[in-house]
């Protein structure tokens, strides 16, 4: 009986812990459906300019 009761207590201790554990790392995986992002919310990055001078260093680098 004094083994069960020690089991018992440990667990109880532990019990708090594991739960505000648990909690943290449950809390954004719960956030994430709250949030309703539409169309306007998505941020792109701006068009890139091709200048054409990747090509013209690896042709530079191939000589070299």
């Amino acid at each position: 009986m004094n083994r069960l009761t020690t089991t018992a207590t440990k667990t109880l201790r532990l019990l708090p812990r594991a739960t505000l554990i648990l909690m943290l790392l449950a809390a954004p995986v719960l956030a994430v459906p709250m949030m309703r992002a539409g169309t306007g919310n998505t941020i792109e990055a701006p068009p890139q300019k091709n200048t054409g001078l990747g090509f013209v260093l690896l042709i530079s680098l191939q000589r070299g």
